[in-house]
């Protein structure tokens, strides 16, 4: 049992103490491993400011390009309405030269010989009025009305006391709407 007393304080004896040099280096490096905890936070810090502006950089262009998409959509949206909305605008220009023509023919004189024919022709004229109709084009109504410039073209004036001043006395051809739009003002004459 004495021995295992030795041992143990041997084992105590070979333990070595602490050198005040030791103690030092300890010190020393908390502080270096002080030091260097502060270095990291000031580092992430910075990083962590560098990636909130380019978060909130990132945020701002996001939003600006979803608003350019929404005015694109809304754009576009418009212009497929305004293409439906007038559609057949270039067939109605083609086709009221054949409307004036038609109008002509019906005011020439009927007799016994072309009167079958002269109703063919009205019958026709109908059914191409109608079917601009069924699209949108409408006559302007013009005669007896007050002049006005943006849907009459005045080709000539007169002077009649039978008529109030700036009256369309005479349409001289007739004008075209397509919905709320003119595809052909009238020619009209007014009164002075």
């Amino acid at each position: 049992m004495e021995e295992q007393e030795k041992d143990t304080i041997v084992t105590d004896i070979d333990e070595e103490p602490i050198s005040v040099e030791e103690t030092q280096v300890d010190d020393e490096s908390a502080i270096s491993n002080e030091e260097n905890e502060h270095t990291n936070e000031v580092q992430l810090q910075k990083e962590m400011d560098t990636l909130t502006e380019e978060k909130e950089q990132l945020q701002d262009r996001l939003l600006r390009v979803q608003a350019e998409f929404e005015n694109f959509k809304r754009r576009t949206e418009k212009e497929k309405i305004a293409e439906r909305k007038y559609k057949s605008q270039d067939l109605a220009n083609e086709l009221l030269p054949v409307m004036d023509n038609f109008e002509r023919a019906l005011q020439s004189e009927i007799s016994d010989e072309n009167q079958g024919f002269m109703e063919g022709i009205q019958m026709v004229y109908n059914q191409l009025e109608e079917a601009l109709k069924s699209q949108g084009v409408e006559k302007i109504e013009t005669e007896n009305k007050e002049f006005d410039p943006n849907i009459h073209h005045a080709v000539m004036q007169i002077e009649d006391e039978a008529f109030e001043s700036n009256i369309v006395v005479e349409e001289l051809q007739k004008g075209y709407m397509l919905k709320d739009k003119v595809i052909r003002p009238a020619m009209v004459k007014v009164n002075k």
